[in-house]
């Protein structure tokens, strides 16, 4: 594989922007190595990796190399597909000081939702889009920014966007507070 396709393809699958390419090929050895690049040579800047990604995109080749690949990876039963849906759930704790140490447990936070008070954390989960299977959890206080850690979170989970972000609450109860969807609005 040539570097500049190895270039496009890290891209593709970490969803990174053409500075943030050029940062990585800088930052992260096992990234040069794949693409065939070494520390000690030369190592395209953020316009050559957008030179390359539009000539790519002109000549509708960038599906061509995403399905080769993949086909690579079914034979050995493997697949690379984009997509992850992030539920976020508060997680209620007692808030009262009246236990042995006098205090409330430092990682919790109070939070507002529906103009109701819930102290405790919050716990996000990224399921794969296509197969409903949860890859990662993230556990936060609970006045954590939903659309910084599902952002970051689904960064992390195989190159992939955030395609919804449900914010939920657990409790005794197990009632659901809504659903938020990729473009913003609750259902």
């Amino acid at each position: 594989m040539s570097p500049v396709r190895g270039l496009n393809c890290v891209q593709l699958w970490y969803d990174l922007s053409d500075p943030g390419m050029e940062g990585l090929l800088y930052e992260v050895e096992s990234v040069r190595l794949f693409c065939g690049l070494r520390l000690s040579g030369p190592l395209p800047d953020e316009t050559t990796i957008l030179r390359f990604r539009h000539l790519l995109e002109r000549h509708g080749l960038g599906g061509g190399l995403f399905e080769a690949i993949n086909a690579h990876l079914a034979e050995a039963r493997h697949s690379l597909r984009r997509g992850t849906i992030v539920d976020a759930s508060i997680v209620d704790a007692p808030s009262s000081t009246k236990n042995a140490k006098g205090g409330r447990d430092p990682e919790m936070r109070q939070t507002k939702k529906d103009n109701q008070w819930y102290f405790g954390m919050k716990a996000y989960i990224g399921v794969d889009a296509e197969s409903d299977l949860e890859h990662t959890l993230e556990t936060t206080p609970a006045n954590a920014s939903d659309v910084t850690v599902a952002h970051a979170l689904a960064a992390r989970c195989r190159g992939g966007g955030a395609t919804a972000t449900r914010a939920t609450r657990a409790s005794a109860s197990g009632r659901r507070t809504g659903t938020r969807t990729s473009t913003g609005g609750w259902r």
